[in-house]
């Protein structure tokens, strides 16, 4: 178990470089990946089950404990992202389609990469974990919702089905893993240090696969699609601090609200641009 320890953290230590090459591999040879695209919701449901099963009742014990920086991070993450997707693509002159990728992009909740870059940081984990698991229970309803005011009359979007689609790629998936975690406590001991290295796996596989299925489009304005997400990111870490220290908080729970608000759950969004768009 100490080599599987040693392997997650360089995995976790790697984790962009490892997502980098990944889509540098699917940019080169994106027919190496064809079909791929159809597993994308897959590989999200067993990220989002290893997550689940990560989570105690006591991750979510700081809503008692600290509501307020708990409801001010989620209500930063799910209104700053979505504005600065819709904002930053029409000022770039983004097609529809790609203001679409934006727009879900900032509209999706907090990713379990985020907890692992707060810990780094010497941020407050419990705080982003707890960031992460609510706005992950809020979005099969504030998602549909923003990415249907956003865009809807941009592009035919059912908000109905996106909230499926959620449910049964995160929801389900989180509620099933916490379960498992309460009802097999000492067998999930035994294999959480295993989870992390799942949750990169899985990064990785759809990052090959989007990357692959849009390696036309990214060869042609890939560029302006690398400048408005430097901009989205960078903004949206920007301003979670800001809000953060605006509002009186310590230095380590601004940068876990920075670093919930600036990385969002791509992979969802990839997900479901995929299904749906």
């Amino acid at each position: 178990m100490n080599t599987v320890r040693q392997v997650s953290a360089f995995v976790g230590r790697w984790f962009a470089l490892i997502v980098l090459i990944a889509g540098a591999i699917a940019l080169a040879t994106p027919s190496t990946f064809d079909g791929w695209a159809a597993q994308v919701p897959l590989l999200l449901q067993i990220i989002m089950l290893g997550m689940g099963m990560t989570l105690r009742p006591a991750d979510f014990a700081i809503i008692g404990r600290r509501p307020w920086a708990l409801l001010l991070g989620v209500a930063t993450q799910f209104t700053v992202m979505p504005l600065l997707g819709w904002g930053i693509a029409n000022a770039l002159g983004l097609s529809a389609v790609l203001t679409a990728g934006m727009i879900l992009v900032g509209c999706a909740p907090g990713g379990t990469a985020s907890n692992v870059m707060v810990f780094l940081a010497r941020g407050d984990t419990a705080l982003s974990v707890a960031m992460t698991s609510v706005s992950t229970l809020l979005a099969p309803l504030l998602t549909p919702l923003l990415v249907l005011f956003l865009i809807g009359e941009d592009l035919p979007v059912s908000a109905s089905d996106l909230f499926v689609s959620i449910v049964e790629i995160v929801l389900v998936p989180v509620l099933l893993g916490l379960v498992l975690r309460l009802l097999l406590p000492r067998l999930i001991e035994k294999v959480i240090d295993v989870l992390p290295l799942i949750s990169v796996a899985g990064i990785t596989g759809v990052v090959l696969a989007v990357v692959a299925g849009s390696a036309d489009t990214l060869l042609s304005v890939g560029l302006l699609v690398v400048l408005a997400v430097v901009l989205h990111n960078i903004a949206g870490l920007s301003l979670g601090y800001a809000v953060g220290r605006v509002c009186g908080m310590p230095i380590s729970s601004r940068r876990a609200i920075s670093i919930e608000v600036g990385m969002q759950n791509s992979g969802l969004a990839a997900a479901l641009a995929t299904v749906h768009f």
